[in-house]
């Protein structure tokens, strides 16, 4: 598999023309949503809606833009980030390379609504009180600060509308009570055989040992309320769009 990566570092080092997918035929993007399907779904989305990773619907590739590009990222992972490397032949990096291609063909969409009365709004109902966005707010939920180049129109709006539709492991939230009846609860960032790594909504970062837990539980549940009966149709299209302009920018970490 690296011999594939010398030999297009090597191309491109003697001037050759620049390295285009050898494999993009429809029979090779469908290899490819297989693929992708059951090995980058989990983190990108079922259809690179973005997830714990970002989406992958607009065509903007912030480690790189050529097929060359993508085929050095699927295949050696992005460095200081959770991508990680692949062991697929070097035909199936191709097909995953051209179906991720295919996911941005003619899906420019843009929101509905107005961006700057949204941001207005985010502030008005508070939801810097749990999110943080562009440096302010708080942890009791998702960072949204690119939360625009993640999610898909579609989930930003069940997420403000329906919040308990859809909720990742990582904000499900712990209880915990020790033993001297100290009680704690946030999302579980590390544990292992002894500890616990929890960053609690009202103490931040705790490291809290097993052996003192009296109550250990974990809710599946969104801690967030709907916003369904509260906000009107013009609100939740602007505040939709808000939350799509926190693109994620040239330098941002992953």
């Amino acid at each position: 598999m690296r011999f594939a990566w010398v030999v297009l570092l090597a191309s491109a080092a003697f001037g050759q023309e620049e390295v285009k997918n050898p494999h993009t035929s429809p029979s090779d993007v469908a290899a490819g949503a297989k693929i992708f399907r059951s090995h980058c779904a989990e983190c990108h989305g079922f259809a690179g809606e973005g997830g714990r990773a970002p989406k992958l619907t607009t065509g903007v590739f912030f480690h790189g833009g050529t097929d060359a590009d993508l085929f050095r990222n699927i295949t050696d992972g992005i460095p200081g980030t959770a991508m990680p490397s692949v062991f697929f032949s070097q035909d199936q990096v191709w097909q995953i390379v051209a179906y991720v291609r295919s996911l941005s063909t003619g899906n420019a969409r843009p929101p509905l609504g107005d961006a700057q009365r949204g941001a207005q709004l985010f502030h008005q109902q508070k939801c810097t009180g749990c999110h943080l966005a562009r440096g302010e707010g708080g942890v009791r939920g998702p960072d949204l600060s690119m939360i625009g180049s993640q999610r898909s129109l579609e989930y930003l709006r069940q997420a403000i509308l329906e919040p308990g539709a859809k909720v990742l492991r990582e904000y499900w939230v712990a209880r915990i009570t020790t033993e001297n009846g100290s009680k704690y609860a946030g999302f579980v960032l590390n544990e292992d055989t002894h500890y616990v790594q929890l960053l609690d909504f009202s103490h931040g970062l705790e490291t809290l040992p097993k052996r003192e837990f009296r109550e250990f539980h974990i809710e599946k549940s969104s801690v967030m309320p709907s916003y369904g009966g509260i906000l009107s149709a013009k609100d939740a299209d602007d505040l939709v769009a808000y939350l799509w302009s926190l693109q994620r920018r040239k330098g941002d970490e992953r």
